[in-house]
């Protein structure tokens, strides 16, 4: 059988919803042909075809499974892919075929499908990418047209690849740093609720028989017990709610969002990481657009927001008031007062040598190492503490509760 894919339809009115029908037939000397063709109804496909002179035997809608949730791993491997393939020549139509028949989330396959049929009937890429601004920032959208006009869109794929993949790798490191500590925490509350709730009530009804004074950590222990049991539900919903409420005014509170960001900048130890892993963001996207060939003033309206904290977002915000104004970027950078002087030293010297961009990533580079070296140390420091931690809490309850029958036995 031989496949063959026919023209599509005439582009329908921007109300009309399209989908993916896929079409069996035979061709005019007789072969069995298939196909796919992206129309407003059978109808269409049907009628497309005839005039192509196609006889048509079946025409189904193509179904998709619901797929996960694009997340940016899913987009940052389709952009590597994408470069690779654009810089071994292959069409960029048929690279979106090729990338969305081996995605493995539907969801994607479906999201490029859409894109590529939108290149298809004569959107540049950069605007197709537009239309879907939850997965393609604007970064990533300047990035893809000033290739597109510069002619170098190969080129421009790769880098922009190659910052995805640097940013995601930064990111998953501080997520596995703090995600540790918080999960043991987690396990900890659990835990300690279960013995509250279930087992010390049962030592409780073993100890009134003794008919004798509890040592004060007991009854301490057996007051915090009997909190616990009456208002359980009270104290599970309210963490809930706290924690559901922090978020709620975070995502929707700027003076929220600044003053989280700033306090999470202050915290011992995990400050320092997340500082160093804000700063390696700051500058491989201001790097990454520099080199691009992105005004300074223009790049810096997508930095900020790509830093991941609100109070960088801020600074970039005030330097680029500054740096429009005819103010250097290493002085205006200096002003906000949240940049270590190495960081507007390297950038000094980038700016009077007219190699900014290569001065911004290698402190991307050093500070990207930095956070990879914290994390390393974070993760052997943590432990110890961590078993230290659990060994006073479990251990301290468990003393706790055999402390009188220990009495009891003294004195039998």
């Amino acid at each position: 059988m031989v496949s063959a894919v026919a023209k599509p339809a005439r582009k329908p009115l921007a109300t009309t919803k399209e989908s993916l029908f896929q079409w069996e037939g035979k061709d005019k000397a007789g072969r069995a042909i298939r196909g796919e063709m992206r129309a407003s109804g059978m109808a269409v496909v049907q009628s497309t075809l005839r005039r192509q002179g196609v006889t048509v035997k079946a025409v189904k809608k193509q179904t998709f499974r619901g797929g996960s949730r694009i997340t940016d791993k899913d987009i940052t491997l389709f952009s590597r892919q994408l470069a690779t393939m654009m810089r071994s020549g292959v069409p960029l139509l048929q690279s979106f075929d090729i990338t969305a028949k081996g995605a493995s989330n539907p969801a994607l396959g479906r999201l490029l499908n859409d894109i590529r049929a939108d290149v298809e009937t004569g959107s540049s890429l950069s605007q197709a990418f537009r239309k879907y601004p939850l997965h393609f920032d604007a970064l990533f959208c300047n990035l893809v047209g000033a290739g597109e006009q510069a002619g170098i869109l190969d080129t421009l794929l790769d880098r922009l690849a190659t910052y995805k993949e640097k940013i995601l790798a930064v990111r998953g490191k501080i997520k596995s740093a703090m995600f540790y500590p918080i999960a043991v925490i987690a396990v900890a509350f659990i835990i300690t609720a279960v013995i509250m709730i279930f087992v010390i009530p049962e030592f409780k009804k073993v100890f009134s028989s003794f008919g004798a004074d509890l040592p004060a950590v007991t009854n301490v222990v057996i007051a915090i017990s009997d909190f616990f049991v009456g208002n359980w539900y009270l104290i599970f919903g309210g963490i809930g709610a706290a924690i559901f409420g922090l978020m709620y005014a975070y995502k929707r509170s700027e003076k929220m969002q600044h003053g989280m960001d700033r306090l999470l900048l202050r915290l011992p130890v995990m400050g320092t990481i997340v500082q160093k892993a804000t700063i390696a963001r700051w500058a491989r996207t201001l790097s990454t657009m520099f080199a691009a060939g992105v005004p300074l003033v223009e790049a810096l309206d997508s930095v900020g927001g790509a830093s991941g904290n609100h109070v960088y977002l801020t600074a970039t915000k005030q330097i680029q008031g500054e740096v429009s104004t005819g103010t250097s970027l290493t002085v205006a950078m200096q002003n906000t007062s949240v940049f270590p002087n190495m960081v507007t030293q390297m950038v000094s010297i980038g700016e009077e040598s007219g190699q900014l961009d290569g001065m911004l990533s290698k402190v991307a580079d050093f500070y990207e190492q930095e956070v990879d070296d914290a994390v390393s140390s974070l993760s052997s420091l943590i432990e110890p503490i961590i078993m230290v931690f659990l060994g006073a809490l479990i251990g301290g309850l468990v003393v706790a509760m055999y402390l009188p029958i220990f009495k009891v036995a003294s004195v039998v």
